[in-house]
């Protein structure tokens, strides 16, 4: 690291959780993130900003109006732009020395699987089923780890799975496939910091993840109640039967 990344860094450096050898491994990591709305905008934003050396962004929307209430990365002069090129200028202009890769497009296909098998962190900040389950399946057969986050209304959850260690659930083993697809804020509704509360979780799950410190959120579902400020975790088993994940 160079003097200017010293300085930038210097807050996390000196925690003996992070240090020198751990700001290295964050500079070094690459992270995918599906989803550059709600989620992905203050997840994004705080990878940058702690120096994730590599970062992926499928989004396959455009910045509304209506978006800017809650989803940070995005400033009124963006709208009409496509979310992933307004997010890559927000984390350079957080932060120019990493590298931002912006892809429009929906993330699926055997470019999911590169993705996927390439990162070591993925994260997913999408807000229908069909999505999550794809990524999932993904993230089991390469054993890469995912963040998850969801966030609806007052409400929020996020979970971390790691496919093949510590005997982890996935996502598939919380959530069958079968049946109607996830509520979405569109036509629900979300309160805007609910969606910052549950992105920076993500982020900084995925920096535990990287730095290899702490407890993850491994087999738990933590979940908030923004009006009572309640928070609960529910301890998740691997299910056997699971079609995902059952058999490894």
């Amino acid at each position: 690291m160079n003097d200017n990344q010293l300085l930038r860094y210097s807050r996390q450096i000196m925690l003996p959780q992070c240090d020198i050898e751990g700001q290295h491994k964050l500079l070094a990591a690459k992270v995918l993130i599906v989803g550059a709305g709600g989620l992905g905008s203050p997840a994004a934003m705080y990878l940058a900003a702690a120096g994730v050396g590599n970062i992926t962004i499928y989004d396959n929307d455009e910045v509304e109006l209506s978006n800017l209430q809650r989803q940070i990365a995005h400033h009124t002069p963006d709208i009409g732009t496509d979310k992933v090129i307004s997010t890559r200028q927000t984390l350079n202009n957080l932060n120019p020395e990493i590298n931002i890769t912006a892809v429009k497009q929906r993330l699926t296909g055997e470019e999911l699987n590169f993705e996927v098998k390439t990162a070591d962190v993925v994260l997913d900040c999408s807000d229908n089923f069909s999505t999550r389950f794809a990524i999932n399946k993904a993230c089991v057969s390469y054993q890469t780890p995912l963040v998850s986050g969801a966030a609806i209304g007052f409400e929020g959850q996020v979970a971390v799975f790691t496919p093949g260690k510590d005997n982890s659930p996935c996502y598939n083993c919380l959530y069958s496939n079968e049946g109607e697809d996830i509520q979405n804020c569109a036509s629900n509704g979300v309160i805007a910091p609910i969606t910052g509360i549950i992105g920076s979780i993500q982020a900084l799950e995925t920096m535990k993840l990287i730095l290899t410190i702490g407890e993850p959120l491994r087999g738990r579902l933590l979940l908030l109640d923004s009006l009572s400020m309640e928070w609960n975790t529910m301890k998740l088993r691997k299910n056997p039967a699971c079609p995902t994940c059952g058999n490894i």
